[in-house]
């Protein structure tokens, strides 16, 4: 397997404020969902894969980008998607941490 394609959070941003936005889920669990998300991510716990991304992730050829706490969870779902046959998913390095330091101040970190 090639290496998984990922993307700093400033790029992130840069691809979410475009003509054709990809689309943004979190794999965190609700707690830390709760605790802290950036606007728009929709909530698909990695916990609750595989079952979870092929009822909500139905197009395999969507633009996804996934991002977790920093992006070691995100990258797994990341590369399941890519095994499973998406086409067009990126991992958002250091995920909702570093979206908080260097995008959102206003998002607590945890």
């Amino acid at each position: 397997m090639p290496s998984i394609p990922e993307i700093s959070v400033t790029e992130a941003r840069s691809r979410l404020a475009g003509a054709n936005p990809p689309r943004l889920s979190d794999v965190r669990e609700i707690e830390e969902y709760e605790i802290a998300h950036i606007a728009g991510a929709e909530l698909l716990p990695l916990s609750q894969w595989p079952a979870i991304a092929a009822e909500k992730l139905a197009d395999p050829g969507q633009a996804l980008l996934i991002h977790c706490h920093h992006g070691g969870r995100s990258g797994n779902a990341t590369e399941y998607l890519l095994r499973s046959g998406y086409s067009d998913v990126t991992n958002v390095a250091g995920g909702i941490d570093a979206w908080s330091l260097e995008i959102d101040p206003s998002i607590p970190r945890y």
